[in-house]
């Protein structure tokens, strides 16, 4: 395993954002002055600040978000017209990739190879696809037996309150905003209080595109003490929120009280269904793409290997070699694989459960332990076998670089093993023969399955939950419709002159 002696040093070529809230268009401090600190989870040390809202600052941005909508500077526009300016946003973008880059991958101690290929360039593609939506927005026509003439449009549903986490702040905020823009909106996005920095930096390239003031509105804060009133507010219309179960469960049952739209992508604990006639080398490098990647911080990763008896040895012996070899640490070194967990406190979450799984008697295959650095929140990629399914590493989200390995016998059996989880949101299945290929992933209780692969992600393809991984849909026309709401018009022509 490659570990660097020292951890990464932020350079000072890095252009921070303004650390300030965007409201209004304006940077804006907090009403009460207050700030903190930005941590890398790179070297645990600060890069940057910004102002730490409060209440107030959340009725000022939701006010001028009102503001903005009401006045139809941008909900009137039309379609095409709202797509150019997001098409305006994706060059900005693309001329400072890099430099978004370098911020996401200290921001969020991401390697910088990850940042560019993935965070940056998926954000690029989710804007330039919804901007193509916005071409075309459209309604319908309904013939009606009465005389009379019906039809129907699409309109925005006014101010969204866009909540995002940690694991891929960029990503996960260009999912909300890039859809709800194009449809007429106007944002109020809360990012993650650890990872602040690509959403002002967001807040900024939007407005040179030519996004309206008060259109799209950045506040910066905690979670738990904005949260709350964001999502309540009464002059907020629709709630996206991307986090764990529990608290989406909580906001939802908030935002039901003043009845409006949420939609929630949340925890995740996929099972990846690892069949004896799988094409084994292109399968263990899925399986293992699909525990490490983003450091395993990622609620669609595979962290329950599911192995077809006959091969269950042997893929633990390959997993036992492979899995060290794994690039490890410096997240500014173009061949790092795997980087930091986001904070102290995920790499705390981490340790306390793989020392759980010990004491339920877990094998340790390779890793269980933390990385000195000399900073920074690092776990080293571990896998774990001789689980029984109730064990709390299998149960739940370990939402860290730890996979869990389990046999079965049978077909049936391997169904059962993966849908039994509170969990809906991703599963995989490796395996050359098609007819099971298509029996099984009908039967997988998730919103999207992989088949002979992991993670390959299109913004014109849909993806979100069941059960406990939330409802509603991102990515594709399914998110757009999620931020329209539908009015018919229904217009009485008199009596007919025949």
């Amino acid at each position: 395993m490659t570990i660097t002696d020292n951890p990464p040093a932020v350079t000072d070529s890095i252009q921070f954002p303004p650390g300030q809230l965007f409201i209004g268009g304006e940077w804006k401090e907090a009403a009460d002055g207050a700030r903190r600190d930005v941590i890398s989870p790179a070297t645990g040390r600060v890069i940057s600040s910004v102002a730490w809202a409060s209440d107030a600052d959340v009725d000022t941005a939701v006010a001028a978000a009102r503001e903005s909508f009401d006045s139809g500077v941008w909900s009137r526009l039309s379609g095409r017209e709202r797509s150019r300016v997001l098409l305006k946003a994706v060059e900005i973008l693309r001329e400072r990739r890099e430099e978004l880059a370098q911020l996401e991958s200290h921001d969020a101690g991401k390697p910088i190879t990850f940042a560019r290929i993935v965070d940056v360039e998926h954000a690029i593609l989710q804007f330039e696809y919804a901007a193509s939506l916005g071409q075309h927005l459209d309604g319908s026509v309904r013939e009606i037996p009465a005389n009379a003439h019906a039809y129907i449009r699409k309109e925005p549903i006014g101010v969204v309150a866009a909540i995002t986490p940690f694991n891929f702040p960029l990503i996960l905020s260009s999912t909300k905003i890039a859809p709800a823009l194009v449809a007429g909106n106007s944002v109020v996005h809360k990012p993650a209080s650890d990872t602040p920095l690509s959403a002002l930096f967001m807040a900024q390239v939007l407005k040179d595109a030519g996004v309206p003031d008060g259109v799209f509105n950045v506040i910066t804060g905690s979670g738990a003490s904005l949260g709350d009133h964001l999502v309540g507010h009464p002059q907020v219309d629709k709630v996206a929120f991307t986090g764990s179960t529990e608290v989406g469960a909580h906001a939802a049952a908030l935002a039901s009280r003043t009845l409006k739209p949420f939609t929630a992508e949340l925890g995740g604990n996929a099972a990846n269904i690892l069949f004896a006639d799988a094409d084994l080398d292109k399968a263990i490098g899925t399986v293992i793409g699909a525990f490490v990647f983003n450091a395993g911080q990622f609620c669609m990763a595979g962290p329950r290997l599911l192995v077809e008896r006959p091969i269950y040895d042997t893929v633990l012996g390959i997993l036992s070699q492979a899995v060290p070899g794994v690039p490890f640490g410096d997240i500014t070194d173009d061949a790092t694989v795997v980087g930091p967990l986001a904070s102290q406190n995920q790499l705390d979450k981490v340790t306390a459960m793989v020392e759980s799984a010990r004491r339920d008697g877990a094998q340790v295959v390779c890793g269980g332990e933390q990385v000195d650095m000399g900073g920074g929140f690092y776990y080293r990629p571990t896998v774990l076998a001789g689980l029984s399914s109730d064990a709390e590493c299998v149960r739940e989200e370990v939402f860290g670089p730890v996979l869990t390995v389990q046999p079965f016998d049978t077909e049936e059996e391997a169904i059962a093993m993966a849908n039994e989880t509170a969990y809906g949101l991703a599963s995989g299945i490796q395996s050359s023969n098609i007819a099971r290929i298509h029996r099984v992933a009908k039967r997988l209780d998730a919103g999207i399955c992989w088949v002979n692969g992991w993670a390959v992600l299109d913004p014109s393809v849909p993806f979100g939950g069941v059960k406990a991984s939330g409802w509603g849909r991102e990515y594709g026309p399914e998110a757009l419709a999620s931020y329209q709401r539908t009015k018919s018009i229904v217009i009485d022509l008199g009596e007919d002159p025949a």
